[in-house]
């Protein structure tokens, strides 16, 4: 294919490169001379592990090619891929200017086209900035219409400095946001001959899946930092302890946790983390991560609070109080958080869980649910028909089954709030709302 890269820096530099090498007839496109004379001339603009070799042999060979001239590198290439810059403002938000610059430039050439082009965005964005500013720009600019004038997708890349090339040509996954087949179709055929695990999803999941990669970096690395900090002042070898922590891929590094819904809780997420923490206080070791998770933990629970309250009934149904389903571990559990918290507003509470029977509870759960919630035998019900039938809202508490019908017995006066997503396909719309979809 004719593709035109709007962008020499690392992220344009190196998906240049790598498409020549595909074989494409690439144009790099860059307002900054000097690094068009370095690309031109068969010279990397940037230092990366094997891209100066890359580069030469493609300009050798005529696939590869470098200029300022965005409107007849656009015109005369069926493809750009928009590989700008996206710096932080001083207020931390996005700065878009670049891109936005240089998509009302693309649209002002697609203008003047009369073969339909299409528009990749490889830049970073948050969430809803293709479809607030990029594709308003292009359409504006163009005169055409999203979809139908011109093909758009976003394709966000996942390259390492200095492993960049490898990562172009094996990629962990190939993440494709993209709403029409020919724009799809377009996305293939430039990345055919890379095996990858292709994923087709929405331009707004694709912007937000990049930044949930980056986030989850940060979090692993400043973990193992904590992690770390603690074991040194203890006189133990962190990295060690990490090391065998990396080991579990059944619940450490897995899939296991990392889906969004409620608080945790139990016997002993909460306890062990509050004592990690006292351990590392009297160390004089700062722990500012895991005092926010405990932070982030409590403000999922004020989150449900606010849920109830909005939707304005005083009837509720709280389906589930165990911290999870198939125990009746109450101890420490955000659902008798919630619970405790609605009934101190005034709310008609009544409470369904199979498990928990005040009569089988003994020891430390027995005593934690006394000093919670003394009158539990009260609010308890085991008719769930019944339950669900007199209530205003319906709060799916955990991941019972049996509560899927629950959702789908809700009269469209009713409100439901999971908290769980008991249902994976059911989305919020309606009277239905996913604490965290």
């Amino acid at each position: 294919m004719r593709v035109s890269i709007l962008g020499a820096g690392y992220v344009g530099a190196v998906s240049g490169a790598c498409l020549a090498e595909c074989g494409h007839g690439v144009t790099v496109v860059d307002v900054d001379r000097a690094k068009v004379d370095l690309i031109a001339n068969g010279q990397a603009p940037i230092v990366e592990k094997g891209l100066s070799e890359m580069i030469a042999a493609n300009v050798d060979a005529g696939r590869l090619t470098a200029t300022s001239d965005l409107k007849q590198a656009v015109a005369d290439t069926d493809v750009s891929i928009v590989c700008v810059g996206t710096p932080s403002r001083p207020n931390g938000d996005l700065d878009l200017r670049f891109v936005e610059t240089v998509c009302a430039q693309i649209g002002e050439a697609v203008a003047s086209k009369s073969t339909r082009h299409t528009v990749i965005i490889r830049s970073t964005m948050l969430p809803g900035s293709m479809r607030g500013t990029v594709i308003p720009t292009l359409e504006r600019a163009s005169g055409l219409t999203y979809g139908d004038g011109f093909g758009l997708a976003i394709y966000p890349e996942f390259l390492r400095e200095s492993t960049a090339i490898d990562d172009f040509f094996a990629p962990a996954i190939m993440l494709l946001g993209v709403d029409d087949d020919k724009t799809l179709e377009v996305l293939r055929e430039i990345n055919a001959g890379i095996e990858s695990t292709e994923i087709v999803t929405e331009i707004d999941t694709a912007e937000a899946v990049k930044y949930a990669n980056n986030a989850w970096h940060a979090v692993k690395l400043t973990f193992a930092n904590e992690i770390g900090n603690i074991c040194k002042a203890a006189q133990v070898d962190g990295q060690k302890v990490m090391d065998i922590v990396c080991m579990d891929t059944r619940l450490n590094i897995s899939r296991a946790y990392l889906r969004p819904g409620y608080a945790f809780g139990g016997s002993c997420l909460p306890k062990d983390l509050r004592a990690l923490r006292y351990k590392a206080s009297s160390m004089d070791v700062r722990t500012p991560m895991f005092d926010g998770v405990m932070e982030a933990n409590s403000q999922q629970v004020e989150k449900s609070v606010e849920m109830v309250t909005s939707k304005g009934g005083r009837k509720v149904a709280l389906l589930g109080l165990a911290f999870k389903a198939g125990t009746d571990d109450l101890r420490e559990s955000p659902l008798v958080e919630l619970a405790e918290r609605l009934l101190g507003k005034g709310y008609d509470l009544k409470i369904y869980d199979k498990n928990v029977e005040m009569a089988t509870l003994r020891g430390s759960n027995l005593a934690h649910i006394q000093a919670k919630l003394s009158h539990l035998s009260q609010l308890m019900t085991d008719d769930l028909e019944g339950l669900i039938a007199g209530s205003d809202t319906i709060i799916i508490g955990n991941g019972d089954k049996s509560f899927v019908k629950a959702v789908e017995k809700a009269g469209p006066e009713q409100q439901v709030i999971d908290l769980i997503r008991v249902d994976p396909d059911k989305r919020t719309g309606g009277n239905y709302d996913g604490i965290c979809w």
